[in-house]
This record gives C-alpha cells, sequence and structure tokens, in this order.
C-alpha cells in the first residue's frame, strides 16, 4: 500500500525528501487502515456502539500527514488560488509546502482545536471534545489582514471570519432538538402550501421563527421569515446556524482544517479533487464514525444548590431566558443518522441510532417522551448588533450582524466569550449584549440596573453550568 501511495505521489510531482523513503520506520500513514470501519459494518450492526466511538474518537484525534491525505496537493499556477471554505489548490504560508494557518490548513487533528474541558481551572483541564483558545481559532477566507493599521485608528481591518472554537460536549441532544425542530417547520410550510393566502405562524418548541404565506400557485412567501433560511431547516452549528448535523460540520471541518476530503463530497470514491495523490481520504464509514463518536460526546451539566434558585429567577426575569432558553424537550431519545444532503427530511433515509436516554450520554428522559436538553438557546439567529457585527466580504450586512443563541451550558468553563473570544469575562459578554441595533439589548441592560448583590446572583447561576468532569473516560480509560 505505502509503495502504491509513493508512485501516485510520484506521478502528481509531491515527492518531497520524506515521502521518498516511505519504507523507513514511521512513514506511512498515522491513521493505520485497520483502525478504520466500514459503512457496512456499521449498517449491519457488526460493530458495538463503543467500537463504532473508538473508531471515531482516532479520526478525531489522529495527527494526519501527507499518507493519510494531509494538504492541497501540489499548488496550480494556472488554477486561481482556491479562495472557497473548501480544500484545494490554496497557497502555503511563505511557501513552507504544508500549512496556511488563514484560510484552513491550519492542523493536523480535530483535537487541536477542541482540547480545553475548562479554562476554569489553573491549569486548564484538557480533554477530547472540549473547547480552544483564541490562539486556535479560525480565520475563515480573509483577503486583507490590516495589522500595521494603516489608518492608525486602533482597528485592525479584517475582512474574514474570526472563529473561536466550541465546545462539542452535548452535541447528539442539540442535533436531535433542531431536527425535531425542522420536522416541525417542514409540516408548517406543507400545511401553508395546502391552505393558500393563510399566515401560518412558524412556531416549534416555544420558538417563533416568523411567518409564511403561500398563493394558490404554491409560491412561498417567506419574506417574514426570520431566525432560519427560507428553506426552513434548523441548522444548529456553527456561530451562524449554518450547518445542520454533526456529520455536515466533520466532514467540512476535516476539509477545511487539514485537507482531508470526504468521499461523501469530494468526488465520491477513489476521486482525488485536491491532488495530492491520495483517494478515500475519509470514508463514508470514517464519517461515520466521527459523526457518532461527536453526538455521543458526553453532556454539560449544572451543580444543583437552593442558592442558585435566585439567580436562575433573576436570569428569567432580565430577560437573558427569552433567546438563552434554559431547557429544550424532545418527542423522541433516539438520535437517527444519515448521510448528508436533505436535511428537510430529518428523520428519512436513516441508517443508525443511539439511544440519549442511555449512556454515554445519558440525557434526562420525559415519561412517555424524550429527553430534556439543557443548552440554553433557542437555536434562532439573532442580529447582535454594530458593535458585534464581522466585516466579512462574503456576507452581507445582515449576515454579519446575525449569530445563533450560544448555548450557555459549560458557559462556567469556557471562556474566552462571544464568537470571537473577544470577552474574557462573563461581565463582559453580558455587557456587549448591549449595543445599537441588538436584539439582547433590553436584557443587558436589565442586568446593568441591578444591584451588584442581584448581579452576583445571576453569575453564580451561569457559574453552576458546568463541562464534563471526565469526558471519554470510558474509552480511554480501556
Amino acid at each position: 500500500m505505502k509503495q502504491t501511495l509513493v508512485n501516485s505521489l510520484a506521478g502528481v510531482g509531491l515527492l518531497t525528501p520524506t515521502l521518498l523513503f516511505a519504507n523507513l520506520v514511521g512513514e506511512g500513514p498515522r491513521l493505520a487502515p485497520e483502525d478504520r470501519i466500514t459503512q457496512g459494518q456499521i449498517v449491519e450492526g457488526e460493530l458495538t456502539l463503543d467500537e463504532i466511538r473508538q473508531a471515531g474518537m482516532l479520526i478525531f484525534s489522529t495527527p494526519f500527514n501527507r499518507y493519510d491525505g494531509y494538504g492541497d496537493g501540489p499548488h496550480d499556477e494556472s488554477q486561481p488560488d482556491n479562495h472557497s471554505p473548501d480544500a484545494g489548490n490554496r497557497p502555503t504560508l511563505q511557501g513552507n509546502g504544508t500549512f496556511l494557518r488563514v484560510n484552513g490548513l491550519d492542523s493536523q487533528n480535530c483535537l487541536e482545536c477542541h482540547s480545553i474541558v475548562s479554562n476554569r481551572t489553573v491549569p486548564p483541564t484538557m480533554g477530547i471534545g472540549g473547547g480552544g483558545g483564541f490562539s486556535t481559532s479560525a480565520m475563515l477566507r480573509p483577503v486583507n489582514i490590516d495589522v500595521i493599521d494603516e489608518s492608525f485608528d486602533g482597528t485592525a481591518e479584517y475582512d474574514g471570519r474570526l472563529i473561536n472554537p466550541l465546545f462539542l460536549f452535548g452535541t447528539g441532544g442539540i442535533e436531535l432538538v433542531a431536527r425535531e425542530m425542522t420536522f416541525e417547520l417542514q409540516a408548517l410550510k406543507q400545511n401553508a402550501l395546502d391552505n393558500p393566502g393563510t399566515v401560518v405562524s412558524l412556531d416549534t418548541k416555544s420558538v417563533n421563527f416568523g411567518t409564511i404565506v403561500a398563493d394558490e400557485d404554491g409560491n412561498l412567501d417567506t419574506s417574514n421569515v426570520e431566525g432560519v433560511d427560507e428553506d426552513l431547516v434548523v441548522r444548529p452549528f456553527g456561530r451562524k446556524g449554518d450547518v445542520a448535523s454533526a456529520r455536515e460540520f466533520a466532514m467540512n471541518a476535516l476539509s477545511f482544517h487539514m485537507g482531508m476530503q470526504a468521499t461523501e463530497k469530494f468526488g465520491g470514491e477513489d476521486a482525488d479533487e485536491d491532488n495530492d495523490g491520495v483517494t478515500n481520504e475519509i470514508s463514508i464509514g470514517d464519517l461515520s464514525a466521527i459523526s457518532i463518536f461527536v453526538t455521543t460526546l458526553d453532556r454539560p451539566f449544572q451543580i444543583e444548590s437552593t442558592k442558585n434558585n435566585d439567580g436562575r429567577k433573576l436570569f428569567r426575569q432580565v430577560g437573558c431566558a427569552d433567546c438563552h432558553r434554559p431547557v429544550m424537550t424532545t418527542e423522541r431519545r433516539r438520535l437517527p443518522y444519515k448521510l448528508t444532503g436533505s436535511p428537510e427530511a430529518p428523520f428519512e433515509d436513516t441508517f443508525y441510532e443511539v439511544d440519549l436516554s442511555k449512556p454515554p450520554t445519558i440525557f434526562k428522559s420525559i415519561f412517555g417522551a424524550g429527553i430534556e436538553v439543557e443548552m440554553f438557546s433557542d437555536l434562532k439567529r439573532h442580529d447582535m448588533g454594530i458593535a458585534l457585527s464581522e466585516t466579512a466580504f462574503f456576507q452581507d450586512e445582515v449576515q454579519n450582524r446575525e449569530f445563533i443563541t450560544a448555548r450557555l451550558w459549560g458557559v462556567a468553563d469556557t471562556a474566552p466569550y462571544m464568537h470571537d473570544g473577544r470577552a474574557l469575562t462573563l461581565v463582559e459578554a453580558i455587557l456587549l449584549h448591549d449595543n445599537p441595533g441588538s436584539d439582547a439589548g433590553y436584557a443587558a441592560e436589565n442586568f446593568q440596573n441591578l444591584s451588584d448583590e442581584d448581579k452576583n446572583k445571576i453569575l453564580y447561576f451561569l457559574m453552576s453550568l458546568r463541562m464534563p468532569k471526565d469526558p471519554v473516560s470510558d474509552l480511554n480509560n480501556r
């Protein structure tokens, strides 16, 4: 296998002194073929959930190299540099041949950006599936970065997106809530189409996404839809709420950060769209394994204490809970898995499912129904105002100002805060909500008007929202 890889690399002119000696000890792919599983094994029930999770954890944690398919391959000077989020034909920084950093090619594995379980402890508590510090922030598609402040106004102009990485705990519960919301919104869309001229309110799980109305010809007016795309698919992942599933997020992240291309998106089996001489870098089975692993990570928890009750009440009274909904409930307990595509049909064409009320996730079950997901979010996009607006050239003004409601479970351990990590404390994060045009300005203003004693009650309550203590311990301790 290694000699075949060397031959294929030679064919595209990618051979380096390291790759020439593929038979030497330590040369070859970091993720061994025997440690990967296939989609067939998952679908046919040949593997236990823990065996699938173990395979997913290896994909999540393995520092990939060129033998695995890391990178974009040789640069084609006859083609314009690929500046999209998809990997392929990107330049490398100072011609180093490996990393770019400011538009991906910035890490070797998922763990580099998702490893801090708690920034509240000193030193920080590290673990698989955590968040990242500012130094691991993704710099998405910038063309210009004014690091020398040419206008001498204290602002380094930047036309990309700066994204501080979030922790991944509780992802399965989030995805199940979002799928059920999508399912209900699609039913409301059909109701509007079946009843032309009737204004249909888009309400799901006590969250309103505006209204729609259809005409006699089946045309749907979505001009009053808010906080969700016009296709009425709730996309709970990404700061912009633009990714529908953990599978899709993993697929995009692997290609953007590492140039590891999934066959599910990049040309199918045996395709080599980034021209690096390696095919099948991330198979359908690999993508299933990592998505099942991520969605079965431990969930954040709340420290139950009577002294936090006053803070919880004040949190509601000042208006924080209007968007940061403490609990979302589901009708189902089992999260189904499907390939990417057709997110508007969230429960069709599935191939596997996991009961989220059972280990390792153990979400609280509701008698005769689903689970409670205490994520403190409504999974809706909101205008966060001028002061928090981004300046990405590939987004319009509305998109630059809108962000999905941040999930507050685990917030005690997850500084820095906000989409780009600009707030180093919870108070800073709260006060940043109060700026012109912000949907949350009233809540931040109400917080500011509280006495210091009442402010501290809210902060004590927020500090009770903690991260898992020992994530993935059942796999790591084997």
